[in-house]
């Protein structure tokens, strides 16, 4: 059984810093490519970034691309949204996701294309 689950969400004052985790575990290889999204109230999930298997190629929003960084933790699945500059547009609850079988370079933007999800961790960015 997949399991995905995220960490590290919390409320922040507008500009500061945040860095979310995400571990997948039980059933995948021991390097999927793995990827966030956001969803906030009322608007629909979003795609945030996303990291290759083989580390070479991350993808992310053209809007969060400078304030948001994504990274693997030692090899493995377990990796990081360093989150900068923190507005309050970017409140929403991250999701983390995991698609099994991926290409080595491949780095997803579509929600379709993963196949395990966490339950979320909330952002909450005040003014």
């Amino acid at each position: 059984q997949v399991r995905v689950v995220e960490s590290g969400g919390g409320l922040v004052r507008a500009g500061a810093s945040l860095t979310l985790s995400c571990s997948a575990s039980g059933g995948t290889s021991t390097l999927d490519l793995m990827g966030w999204f956001r969803q906030a109230p009322g608007k629909d999930r979003a795609f945030v970034a996303a990291i290759s298997r083989s580390e070479e190629n991350t993808q992310y929003a053209d809007s969060l691309e400078g304030r948001f960084t994504v990274s693997r933790v030692n090899g493995g699945n377990t990796i990081n949204l360093h989150l900068s500059d923190l507005r309050p547009d970017d409140t929403a609850m991250y999701y983390c996701a995991l698609a099994l079988l991926a290409p080595r370079h491949a780095a997803y933007v579509d929600a379709e294309d993963y196949n395990y999800w966490g339950q979320g961790t909330q952002v909450t960015v005040s003014s």
